[in-house]
């Protein structure tokens, strides 16, 4: 079997990176959507639905590392799948909505090269959420007929011992 708590920690701060990347790109896109000097006045829904994506990521992250370390009782098994499946989801649907958006983008805007660079960190943004729901889903499924409802210890960010 993998050692799992050996992978979280990396695999949290990824996908904060990811984010937080994300999350700038597509607030220059959308600043850029709906600036005066173009004809637009608008952003596209699916831009912003991926810069609410990368906002919803960092709170999910907040909770998915705080919870398991200070609120023991706000860790159940499903909450934690529950979680990580909605934004596995709403990845897949940001940046495929985005990516069909941007088809017709033309290569010397720099706001296509920023849209171009959105949509790639949310696929792999969504890869790395479906990797962390596959291991909470695996922890489901190994408790299954057990009456235990905590979150396993072995996909929580470890607190570091001093």
């Amino acid at each position: 079997m993998v050692a799992f708590e050996a992978l979280v920690f990396p695999l949290r701060i990824a996908q904060a990176i990811l984010a937080i990347i994300i999350l700038s790109l597509i607030a220059y896109v959308i600043n850029s959507w709906s600036a005066p000097y173009y004809y637009y006045s608008w952003s596209p829904s699916s831009a912003n639905f991926l810069l609410f994506c990368s906002i919803w990521t960092i709170l999910v992250l907040v909770y998915l590392v705080v919870a398991p370390l200070r609120f023991q009782q706000a860790t159940h098994k499903f909450a934690i799948l529950g979680v990580e499946f909605v934004a596995m989801i709403f990845w897949f649907a940001g940046f495929i909505a985005y990516a069909v958006f941007i088809t017709g983008c033309s290569d010397a805007w720099g706001v296509c090269r920023a849209s171009e660079a959105a949509v790639t960190f949310g696929a792999f943004e969504w890869l790395l959420f479906l990797f962390s729901t596959f291991m909470a889903a695996a922890h489901c499924w190994r408790t299954r007929n057990t009456n235990t409802t905590k979150h396993d210890p072995a996909i929580e960010v470890q607190a570091a011992t001093v």
